[in-house]
Order: structure tokens, then C-alpha cells, then sequence
């Protein structure tokens, strides 16, 4: 299950980097909660994010963090 845990954690890490230029220290200190309302995608926040959602996301995210709003 640690295993499991650990790979989990370091791809969501990896998108909260990529997706909202998070650092490690912001990631770990948010809640789930936290984390799945900032992956939301706008205009439905009362919304889970779904697989595909999180696809297009993650094609459209060019890695390119000097974009992400201040």
C-alpha cells in the first residue's frame, strides 16, 4: 500500500508542479480537498475533476510555469 501511496503522490505532485506551479512544501501542506478545488476546472467548482478532464489538461500544459497566473 506504501508503494502504492508513494507513486500516487509523486505523479500528483509532478501536475500541482506542472499545472500550478506548486512547490513540494505547497503540495504536501494542502489537503486533498485543496489540491482536487485547484485542478477544478473553472465555472464548476462544485465539480470533481475527471479522467478525461485531467487528460486534456495535461496535453494542453506546455511545462512553460512562466505562464501560470501570479
Amino acid at each position: 500500500m506504501s508503494e502504492l501511496f508513494g507513486r500516487a503522490a509523486q505523479r500528483l505532485a509532478g501536475l500541482a508542479a506542472r499545472a500550478l506551479g506548486w512547490r513540494a512544501e505547497e503540495f504536501w501542506r494542502a489537503t486533498p480537498m485543496e489540491l482536487a478545488s485547484a485542478l477544478a476546472p473553472p465555472g464548476n467548482p462544485d465539480l470533481p475533476l475527471d479522467r478525461a478532464t485531467l487528460n486534456r489538461m495535461m496535453e494542453d500544459d506546455d511545462g512553460d510555469l512562466r505562464h501560470r497566473p501570479d
